[in-house]
């Protein structure tokens, strides 16, 4: 009989495995904040719906299955978002599974590095990602290498404010490129920087950089802000190096493309459910998740170049064919899914032979003796 439930479920797995995709087949939900690719990373308009922008993402970062060439296509192309706290929410076709000490996703982005700075900067636009099992949350964050930066502020939270019609710009005399240093408003909670200041416009990108489908004059974010990482090398204002961050974060480092060859001692190589923390910083151990969402961390004037913006290339599930860990049931020694008299003999068992087994330690206290029955006892009849 076991080697029949045994061989049924290889089947079933195999059978899922085959439907899983690796690429994200869904957006759920997106807003950019304020920023110079907004309305163009991924092109949209006033005129626009939610779901018409929605579906505009999806053609961005989605992947497809290239019938021609039988293969699997990522992304045809990224989108931005904006300054600090705009966002993505995606997922794939089937829960992303936890598997320990691995890596579970690679998201990717453009960040890259410069050639006339050291292993450690160039383009570097780090993004935070978050999962969740319901839009609605809790939504647990991955903690990267600057989660415990004194450095880093977790209660942040900014509101951008839409430019009126009669709004003047206010160039920047120093440098003709920066035609508006007064062009988007906003104010935050900083506990270490300006707490107002603006989202510049260049000479560059023209377009409005308000999201122009967004229904209301203000938008508020909220999340965990990372220090700024960018410095004007020239010190004149012509040369700006994002340094890149350790590990953790969407477009901080080069991707490393999974593609068979060796990854770069500077690359990003995805990120691990194993991450996971709730809104206090405790560690969560997630099973799988449904959600991924992706936000822009930095708030960040480059000067010419620009606010830091995070941009978002595509996603794989590095384990498409992974099935999650069981859900442990307290006092389910004999792991048969249920808690009955039959533990009470497992526990017993694991008495006389005078050994140590985790699940048999039912209260937790790193013995397994007569406490562990009366443990076992409880939860048949009921109690705690």
């Amino acid at each position: 009989m076991k080697k029949i439930i045994i061989a049924l479920s290889l089947v079933i797995s195999l059978c899922a495995s085959a439907e899983n995709k690796r690429y994200i087949t869904e957006i759920h939900d997106f807003l950019p904040a304020p920023g110079q690719f907004t309305n163009m990373m991924p092109v949209t308009k006033a005129d626009m719906t939610k779901a018409d922008v929605l579906k505009a993402v999806a053609n961005s970062i989605c992947g497809y299955y290239d019938e021609e060439d039988e293969e699997e296509v990522i992304a045809q192309s990224m989108i931005s978002l904006g300054s600090y706290g705009g966002y993505v929410i995606f997922s794939f076709d089937h829960p992303l599974v936890n598997v320990k000490g691995e890596y579970d996703m690679q998201i990717f982005g453009n960040a890259y590095q410069a050639n006339q700075s050291s292993n450690n900067g160039g383009s570097s636009e780090p993004g935070i990602v978050m999962v969740a099992n319901d839009l609605n949350g809790p939504w647990y964050e991955l903690a990267g290498s600057e989660y415990h930066s004194p450095y880093t502020q977790h209660d942040f939270k900014i509101t951008y404010y839409k430019p009126t019609p009669d709004h003047v710009a206010t160039p920047d005399p120093k440098n003709k490129a920066i035609v508006d240093t007064s062009y988007v408003a906003w104010t935050c909670n900083s506990v270490d920087s300006l707490t107002t200041g603006h989202v510049y416009k260049n000479s560059f990108h023209a377009q409005s950089y308000w999201p122009e489908w967004y229904e209301g004059d203000e938008i508020t974010f909220e999340g965990s802000k990372l220090r700024c990482n960018a410095a004007d090398e020239s010190g004149q204002g012509t040369y700006w190096v994002q340094y890149f961050y350790g590990w953790g974060y969407v477009d901080n480092r080069p991707d490393y493309k999974y593609n068979g060859t060796e990854p770069q001692a500077n690359q990003n190589l995805g990120f691990k459910l194993d991450w996971a923390v709730d809104s206090e910083g405790n560690h969560v151990d997630l099973k799988q998740v449904k959600y991924i969402k992706v936000y822009n961390g930095v708030l960040q004037q480059c000067g010419w170049l620009g606010e830091t913006s995070t941009e978002v290339a595509g996603a794989i599930d590095l384990h498409p064919d992974a099935v999650p860990e069981p859900e442990h049931i307290t006092g389910d020694v004999n792991g048969d899914g249920s808690v009955d008299i039959t533990d009470i003999n497992s526990v017993l068992n694991v008495i006389l032979s005078s050994s140590y087994d985790t699940a048999a330690d039912v209260n937790g206290d790193n013995t397994v003796d007569i406490t562990d029955i009366n443990a076992v006892v409880n939860i048949v009849l009921g109690g705690k």
